[in-house]
């Protein structure tokens, strides 16, 4: 039987690149969700047809599913100056930063969806710099990949820069906070080597 680390022979093509069927690399067992938790998972389920392969990976503790969950929603759903696009911009360009799988397949899939544009949600996946964007979304980008790669270095002058294409305060901690959330999960999604649903591939295309 051939393995990963065979050499292919000319012509041949790669194995078809199957969905695990677990969500991520480790053995854990799933918990017993809360009432409100497995409500949570019966939404997706209706909203989406599949519970997303990140809260699978969460429910073996239901106080951790929570906590992800509850601030996930907040930062991503809840009222705040920027669009729910937006968000989802920089949750794909600090997840192309990072490299993580799983991130820029599921939120590739979120900028196809809310932006209608198939080609934005690749161009946020491979480079943002490539697309033709607002002043205001290129300084937001900017500032979300400077944290990623170099938090040592932001400063005054990169918040300068946000507040003068229009973001307010409140803007800027939101900015730095979706940036900082995507960091964390991307690291732990690459750790414990979590898939996307498959379904995400195809949405939006």
């Amino acid at each position: 039987m051939a393995t990963k680390h065979d050499k292919p022979k000319p012509g041949e093509k790669p194995a078809r690149q199957d969905a695990h069927a677990s969500a991520t690399a480790l053995d854990l067992k799933p918990g017993t969700l809360s009432a409100e938790n497995q409500a949570y998972f019966d939404k997706c389920l209706e909203k989406l047809g599949f519970v997303p392969n990140v809260l699978v990976a969460y429910a073996h503790d239901d106080a951790k599913l929570s906590a992800f969950a509850a601030l996930y929603n907040d930062l991503m759903l809840a009222p705040s100056g920027l669009s729910k696009l937006e968000r989802e911009m920089i949750a794909v360009a600090v997840s192309s930063v990072n490299r993580c799988y799983y991130c820029l397949t599921a939120h590739g899939a979120a900028v196809r969806q809310l932006s209608e544009d198939p080609v934005l949600g690749e161009l946020m996946a491979m480079n943002y710099r490539a697309a033709e964007l607002s002043a205001r979304h290129r300084a937001m980008l900017d500032f979300a990949v400077k944290l990623t790669e170099a938090p040592h270095l932001v400063g005054e002058a990169d918040r300068a820069a946000l507040r003068g294409v229009g973001f307010t305060e409140r803007d800027l901690w939101d900015i730095a906070a979706v940036a900082a959330f995507f960091n964390m999960s991307n690291r732990m999604a690459s750790a414990v080597d979590m898939r996307p649903n498959a379904e995400y591939h195809r949405q939006a295309r």
